[in-house]
This record gives structure tokens, sequence and C-alpha cells, in this order.
């Protein structure tokens, strides 16, 4: 005796249209289908990285919907560990796919609420359908690069991690001499000769100590090996002019103010391949744009959002500063003198944010256009 099961089959439609929503873990996926709006997703289980069986899932689901097999089918996962290569594998695949940012994604605003992989699947797939009806504002969609442009962005990240690690053995020797009551000064990351270091009693350094320091400068010079490899690698690229990227970061470079290292990062992470319809995107990206809040009587500024790239805030207000410096008589720099210049501290530190979001929308039209911001100067040539 076969038992029929109960199900409800009262959908919202989008005709001949298949969604699908990926929970994405380290060990297993979560796949949820629907046709349309008021029924809770088919859920279904597969192994991390899986793809020929998610492909599996997709024609069962098809079956299951009663669709032929050329239903369009549209998708979805929030963007985090796994990247972009599943993105491209699914529209290898015939399938439609969004990335989406994951703070974007609206949730309940109690101080309590209950999160579940099934709760997340069934919000995604709720408002991926929203968002293919025509609600564009549910979420923000991440622009996908293409692999050529995510790889040039490798060399500058990898650079700063070098860097950062190097700092922290740096500090570290400078903190086990300081145990000692030893403090020394290096220059350029000079190695510290340890058999002229003595202690407060002129005894030499211990051998617990001393073997400590020794490899941890052995680690410094071999971080320093690399960061002189790859500064000599984007050095001959920027020479070279090896792509459209390469030749963007030499215009930048022209203008006062903004060396190799700031005209990079802005370009592999910002110019080089994401496509801007106006200013104001310029500013949402960077997380330079602000945040107010507006309710009722109450009104305030919260501050910049952060919601973008980091890299490029962080080069963006460095580079308002030294705009500030070498670019005096630009209409920008006027502009912040003007405005902040005569308050304090804390004032010019909030201006120099309006001003890096100025100059990075001005830089962005400097590089479509080649209109140079209003009174900016070129260096000179060697």
């Amino acid at each position: 005796m076969e038992t029929a099961t109960a199900r409800d089959v009262n959908y919202t439609t989008n005709s001949q249209v298949l969604y699908l929503a990926f929970e994405l873990s380290n060990n297993k996926w979560k796949l949820g289908f629907t046709i349309g709006l008021g029924q809770r997703p088919r859920e279904r289980v597969v192994a991390a990285r899986d793809l020929p069986r998610v492909l599996e899932e997709i024609s069962a689901a098809k079956q299951r919907f009663k669709l032929p097999e050329a239903t369009r089918v549209v998708s979805c996962y929030e963007a985090g560990r796994d990247g972009f290569w599943l993105h491209r594998a699914l529209v290898a695949a015939g399938v439609e796919s969004l990335v989406v940012d994951s703070s974007s994604i609206e949730v309940n605003r109690r101080a309590r609420r209950a999160k579940t992989d099934r709760l997340d699947l069934g919000k995604l797939v709720t408002m991926l359908i929203r968002y293919h009806s025509g609600e564009t504002k549910v979420w923000s969609v991440v622009q996908v690069p293409e692999v050529k442009d995510e790889d040039q962005r490798q060399l500058h990240r990898e650079l700063a991690d070098l860097k950062t690690e190097r700092t922290r053995e740096t500090n570290r020797i400078k903190g086990l001499l300081i145990g000692q009551g030893i403090s020394l000064t290096t220059r350029g990351q000079a190695k510290i000769d340890l058999d002229a270091v003595r202690l407060w009693d002129q005894s030499s350094l211990p051998e617990g100590i001393r073997g400590r320091i020794q490899r941890a400068q052995e680690r410094v010079e071999f971080l320093s090996r690399q960061i002189r490899e790859l500064e000599t690698q984007r050095d001959q690229e920027l020479e070279n002019l090896t792509c459209v990227g390469t030749k963007r970061v030499r215009q930048l470079m022209v203008l006062k103010g903004i060396g190799p290292v700031t005209a990079w990062v802005l370009v592999m992470e910002f110019f080089g391949w994401r496509r801007f319809r106006n200013r104001r995107q310029v500013g949402a990206l960077s997380g330079l744009a602000p945040s107010p809040y507006q309710s009722g009587d109450s009104a305030r500024e919260q501050g910049i959002s952060k919601s973008g790239n980091r890299r490029v805030r962080a080069r963006a207000i460095e580079m308002a500063w030294l705009w500030v410096r070498y670019q005096p008589g630009s209409a920008l720099s006027r502009w912040f003198q003007k405005r902040f210049g005569a308050g304090g501290s804390r004032q010019r530190r909030i201006g120099i944010v309006a001003l890096a979001r100025k100059l990075l929308v001005g830089l962005w039209r400097y590089v479509e256009t080649g209109a140079v911001p209003d009174g900016a100067k070129q260096k000179v040539p060697c």
C-alpha cells in the first residue's frame, strides 16, 4: 500500500523559471529549489564542491516540479570563502548565477533571532525571487571579475601580507630585547649583532633568548627577500606595460602625490575592471559613503559605511593626506583647507575622509576619460 505524501501546491509562480539557492559550508552544501513564492523550498544536501551532483539535483528538481529540461535556472549564493569559481562553473553549465554580498541581506532585528541553515536557505530563495521579479534593491550583487582580473589582485595582496608578517617578527624581536632591558633601533631591517648586545650587568644574552631572536631574524630575512622579489616583479610589469591595468597604473602615477603602491592597489582593486555608472557607486564601493540615520525628529550622521573594499578605503585616505601636501593648488585641496583647515585635528580627520571620497571620484573620471582633476599638477619627467 502506497502512502500519499501531502503537499501544498499553491505556488505563486514565475512561469518557466527554477530558482536555486546555495547555503555553502566546508563539508556539505545545502540546496534549495522552488518555482515561486508561498512554499517551503525543496531542500537537498550534497557534498561540498561536488558540481556533478549539483547538476543532477537541478535535473531532479525540474522533474519534481514538472518543468521542461530547457527551463531557465536562476541561482544565488553568498560571497565568501568559496570565491567565484562556483559562479563560473554554474554559468558554464547554463545556470544564471548571482553572487550576493552577505552583509546586504536583511535580517530579523530581534535581539535573539533564530538562525539555521534551513532558515537562511529559505530566506535566500525568497529574496532571489523578489530580486528576479524586479526588486533590485533587496540586496547587493557582487560584480564578478574575470579570471585574469582576479589573478592580478594577488601580487599586491601578498605583498601587503608579507609586510605585515615582517613587521610582526620585527616587533617580536624588539619585545624580546626590551624584556631583557635592551632597546635597539634598527634601520632598514638591518640584522642585529647579538654578540655585541650586553645586558644590564654587561653579560651576554641567555642562550634561549639568543636562539629565539636568531630564528626570528632569519624569518625577517626570508620575508624581506620575498618582498623584494614581488616589488621587482611589479616594477617590471609597470615598465613593460603588460596589460591595460598597468597602463592605468602609469596613468595615475603621472599625478603628484600618487606613487606606485597606491596606484597599483587602486587600479587592480577598483579602476582596472569594475564598471561604475556614477560617482555614488564609487563612494559606496569604497565604503566612504555617509550613513545617515533619520527617524521622526531624530537625525544624526553615523559616519562612513565601511561596507566596501577596505584596501581601497585605506589607500584612499592615505592618498588624500598626500594630495593635500603635494597638490596644494588643486580645487580639492583648496576645498579641504577652506572647510576644515581652521578646525582641530578631529575635524581634519573627518574632512580627509570626505576629501578621499571626492578624490576617488575625480580619479575615476581621470582614468575613464583622461580629464585631470581641477588644478592638479603632473610630475616633471626625469
